[in-house]
């Protein structure tokens, strides 16, 4: 985890062009953020999420960083693959280039950017433990756990695992975290802020992470659609005529809003 109080020139700096040159997003909906800190669950939208995050999110917050681009070594695999392996073909060694360009850059800012480091192995406590840490120091915690599994035309599908954390949260603290769900759309320059949902730890613990993760998928959408007709930016960094509006309609089959 980051130290927050000594940052290097060179990122100072870059946070300030990007506080320049970075449109300015508008929050909306933060009435619906709870009294206690709790975990805001948000759509990635590519580089967007994380960087809206880091320059307007008005509170106190951490948020989850994929460990590899937080280590030299792995930040060009992890990338290429993350970011670009969808690219057209013949422009692939361009990309798999530009992955190795970026990792000095991707490790300056991720280190000293308020992150907390997510492991998907045995580590993956470590997470936890560093994510209830700034919990009980009054900090939200912010994530975006979309993977490569289409979910509709505004988000991909969660990954679940992060919802245990408000399990052990209540192991340690007694207490039942909140979880609010975040739209963020570049193009209208907006962060909307959604009801939030309870975690409760008497369901099982697979019943309640699938739970929690229906409302706060269908919660963003729902807060997507109810937005003037924009683009959308999805989670894969596909070609920019592939993406979809949040007016576009959806198969019959799709999940209800809950």
């Amino acid at each position: 985890m980051n130290n927050p109080q000594k940052k290097p020139l060179l990122f100072k700096i870059i946070i300030y062009l990007l506080r320049i040159f970075y449109p300015k997003m508008e929050v909306v909906g933060l009435e619906n953020l709870p009294d206690e800190p709790c975990i805001i669950v948000g759509n990635h939208a590519q580089i967007h999420g994380p960087i809206a995050c880091e320059l307007y999110f008005p509170h106190y917050y951490y948020t989850w960083c994929a460990a590899p681009m937080m280590k030299l070594k792995e930040v060009p695999s992890y990338a290429y693959q993350d970011f670009w392996s969808q690219k057209p073909r013949f422009l692939r060694p361009l990309f798999k280039l530009a992955s190795y360009i970026i990792a000095p850059l991707s490790v300056l800012i991720f280190n000293n950017a308020r992150t907390i480091a997510v492991y998907k192995d045995n580590r993956v406590l470590r997470t936890f433990r560093q994510s209830i840490a700034m919990l009980q120091s009054k900090n939200n915690v912010v994530i975006f756990p979309e993977h490569d599994k289409k979910h509709n035309n505004i988000i991909y599908d969660f990954q679940e695992g992060f919802v245990d954390v408000a399990r052990f949260y209540h192991k340690r603290t007694g207490k039942q975290l909140y979880f609010v769900p975040l739209y963020i759309s570049p193009k209208l320059k907006k962060m909307c802020l959604g009801k939030p949902v309870k975690f409760s730890y008497a369901v099982p613990a697979v019943q309640e992470r699938r739970r929690i993760c229906d409302y706060l998928m269908s919660e963003i959408t729902h807060l997507a659609r109810n937005l003037p007709e924009h683009t959308v930016i999805p989670y894969r960094n596909i070609s920019k005529r592939l993406y979809p509006k949040n007016t576009q309609k959806e198969p019959k089959n799709e999940n209800a809003r809950s």
